[in-house]
């Protein structure tokens, strides 16, 4: 997703525009730029491919001057990533700037009116329709620039986060949202807007989320406005934003992910923290407690998310099923929300995301609120848009999670996702007392057991030096076990960029499907039947896992395979296989 920041106030713009941009690198983009008004009312736009650092470069002699300002990086969408496509996009004349976050579906009718209309385009984006379309209205009707924003929006399809500024006017920004995120920040007589209040939070604690269909005007010299398209005035909802500077730097660790991978024994204590009983072992969620008889009286339950979410969701089903006896389907939000589901009144509809800002899991809980089913949402950012859209839910408290591959909050969902399961349970009588007391027991002790594996992270960085040589992997599973190889395959394709694939063993190798050449993670055993699969990895696979006595195993050893063989594979928790190379011994 693309990152917007803006600003309009009595300080310098420049610095706190380029402290945002590099606030949101980490969500990965193709370009970055920036339009100021300065003092003189001129509106300069600086843009350039590449990094945040190309931008910084690409400006050194620039006329930076201007307390009003926006910003953008981009991942490209529609046109190739280049200066051109670069946000912001000016209008026709170069009266007017705008930068966008989502897509602009109607984007060739709307952009066909506007060439008839004497428009011409320099770029092959949506953006540059939509900062036109404004232009024209803008014109047409003599309106004010809110006034033209609002009537623009009214004819788009799509989703967006939007900022505008306009030449001569160094006072005011107008914002808009739809189906994706947007923040604004308040300080003393000046605002902050961004797609992430991680790139605003060492200005102010005072935040305004803006809801869908909501415009913002944004003006120096008047309190802040939010309007609705019809121009009816919305609540203004001030919260203190609970995130601190600390949180998003890396704390001495190379990258994010690392950092974040080390946080886990802590996030899981915020995570379980306040919701088992360390005495009685007894399970308390709130929004279960507040929803009994909807949970008691379920038809079935769906879960709709993406990505890891979607990972997180899949062992969800497996506990709930187990657990609790109502029967669950897994859904990919953005599939669910393209097709025309059945949804009865008295389903759950459970959404699952990390940053609560998910388009498709959004509209998916739109539809399935359309359809009288009740919403429970399971996110990590409080106050986000999932939290509000949805009927009641639960927080997994661990923290930002700055790094693009999900890791404390994958751990962190499944640890809610059991609670949930065993509180349903409780309610509804299907889990005897000590069962539920055992799981409770062993969530709690996972930090303890967290840490013991985070100790080995020097023998583990020195044992992934062997898998050098792999082009494949393919990561197996069974059970629980099945959704965590998907995971584990997606973050070999987030991270290095390899060719990472999940799989059923017997059907991969039965298949024809070569054994050389590929790595295999194996994520859970359950024990082996078929004596051609047994040779076949036998005698082409190097076998690694961790005893119960904490001895990593990485050697080709047959009594640890004849072990296995015989049922004791469950005492290891890491398998692997790849070719046998001469320079290893």
């Amino acid at each position: 997703m693309c990152g917007i920041v803006g600003y309009v106030g009595k300080r310098q713009a420049y610095p706190i525009l380029i402290k945002g941009l590099h606030r949101l690198e980490y969500r990965g983009y193709d370009s970055a730029g920036l339009a100021l008004v300065n003092r003189e009312g001129v509106l300069n736009v600086f843009k350039s491919k590449g990094k945040v650092a190309d931008l910084e470069h690409f400006v050194e002699s620039k006329d930076l001057d201007g307390t009003i300002g926006i910003a953008h990086t981009r991942w490209a969408t529609h046109g190739e990533p280049n200066d051109i496509n670069a946000h912001p996009h000016y209008s026709d004349s170069g009266n007017i700037a705008l930068i966008h976050n989502g897509i602009i579906e109607n984007y060739r009718v709307l952009k066909e009116a506007l060439i008839e209309n004497g428009y011409t385009f320099k770029s092959d984006t949506d953006t540059e329709v939509l900062v036109n379309l404004i232009e024209y209205i803008r014109t047409s009707n003599n309106c004010t620039l809110l006034e033209a924003v609002q009537q623009a929006l009214k004819q788009v399809i799509g989703a967006y986060a939007i900022a505008v500024v306009e030449k001569g006017n160094q006072d005011q920004i107008i914002a808009a949202r739809r189906s994706s995120p947007m923040v604004i920040g308040i300080g003393d007589k000046e605002f902050f807007l961004a797609s992430d209040a991680a790139s605003i939070v060492e200005y102010t604690d005072k935040i305004v989320y803006v809801n869908d269909g909501e415009v913002v005007v944004m003006d120096r010299n008047h309190p802040l406005k939010i309007v609705t398209l019809d121009n009816q005035e919305s609540k203004i909802d001030i919260k203190k934003l609970q995130l601190s500077i600390s949180q998003l730097e890396k704390g001495g660790y190379p990258h994010f992910m690392l950092k974040e991978i080390f946080e886990q024994p802590k996030t899981i204590v915020d995570c379980i923290r306040g919701r088992i009983n360390p005495e009685t072992y007894d399970v308390i969620l709130s929004g279960i407690m507040d929803n009994r008889e909807r949970f008691l009286n379920a038809r079935r339950i769906i879960f709709v998310a993406c990505g890891t979410s979607w990972h997180a969701s899949l062992i969800g089903e497996y506990l709930i099923e187990d657990f609790c006896r109502i029967p669950v389907e897994v859904e990919y939000a953005s599939e669910f929300r393209y097709r025309n589901p059945v949804i009865y009144p008295d389903d759950i509809v459970i959404a699952v995301s990390q940053s609560g800002e998910t388009a498709d899991t959004l509209a998916a809980i739109e539809l399935a609120k359309q359809n009288g089913a009740f919403v429970y949402g399971i996110c990590n950012v409080i106050g986000s848009s999932i939290a509000r859209a949805t009927d009641s839910g639960t927080y997994i408290h661990v923290g930002p999670e700055i790094g693009v591959a999900s890791t404390k909050a994958f751990t962190g969902q499944v640890t809610v996702l059991t609670m949930l399961a065993l509180m349903i349970a409780r309610v509804k009588g299907t889990i005897d007392q000590e069962c539920s007391r055992k799981i409770a027991k062993h969530l709690l002790d996972l930090p303890a057991v967290l840490e013991e594996v985070l100790r080995l992270n020097d023998r583990i960085a020195d044992f992934s030096k062997i898998f050098t040589y792999a082009h494949n992997f393919i990561y197996l599973g069974r059970g629980y076990n099945y959704p965590t190889a998907l995971e584990g395959a997606l973050k070999l394709n987030n991270e290095l960029y390899l060719n990472g694939n999940f799989g059923e063993l017997k059907q991969y190798i039965l298949q024809g499907n070569p054994v050389e050449g590929h790595i295999r993670f194996f994520a859970g055993y359950a024990g082996w039947s078929n004596g051609q699969l047994q040779r076949e990895i036998q005698e082409n696979s190097w076998m690694v896992g961790k005893s119960h006595s904490d001895q990593l195993l990485d050697y080709h050893n047959a009594k640890l395979w004849n072990d296995s063989m015989n049922g004791l594979g469950q005492k290891y928790s890491l398998w692997a296989k790849y070719p046998i190379y001469p320079s290893f011994n």
